[in-house]
């Protein structure tokens, strides 16, 4: 299923739902960051998903984590919160959402990197080369607020 991700744009569709989710900024020893080219929109992104009825927050970033990239991770921290109204995902199932996503810090604990059936390619990109990647400016943001090391959260 595709889909297509608006930020401030005056003809994006309504949305008719609300998603919960979770995403990681997940690091390796020498400081580069996770990222996952996604099948559906071919941009780069953060590892991160929907949560189910069961999970917790941390536990969704987990699980996702796990899912579309084969690592296990542990949270170590908190980038902050996203609920920007102006930021709008229509797929073409029909469902237009807004996300609320929690953004954690995570660590590689176990696994074997493996591209899934939600991306073509998977990376660990040094900070200094994410300019060059396409990637929404929603990504960017919760990357950005990573690398600035804020000492809270960011509550957006």
């Amino acid at each position: 299923m595709a889909r297509t991700e608006y930020y401030d744009d005056p003809d994006a569709p309504e949305p008719n739902s609300m998603v919960v989710a979770a995403s990681a900024v997940v690091t390796d020893g020498q400081g580069r960051i996770l990222l996952q080219r996604r099948r559906d929109n071919g941009l780069w992104a953060l590892p991160g998903g929907g949560m189910d009825l069961t999970d917790s927050l941390p536990g969704t970033a987990v699980r996702e984590v796990r899912e579309e990239t084969g690592l296990d991770v542990e949270i170590t921290g908190l980038v902050g919160t996203y609920t920007d109204p102006r930021h709008i995902i229509a797929y073409t199932d029909g469902e237009v959402r807004r996300q609320f996503n929690v953004c954690f810090t995570a660590r590689v604990v176990g696994g074997r990197l493996a591209v899934s059936d939600e991306s073509t390619e998977l990376r660990f990109v040094p900070p200094e080369e994410l300019g060059a990647l396409p990637m929404h400016p929603t990504q960017r943001l919760r990357i950005h607020h990573f690398l600035e090391h804020r000492e809270r959260p960011y509550l957006g």
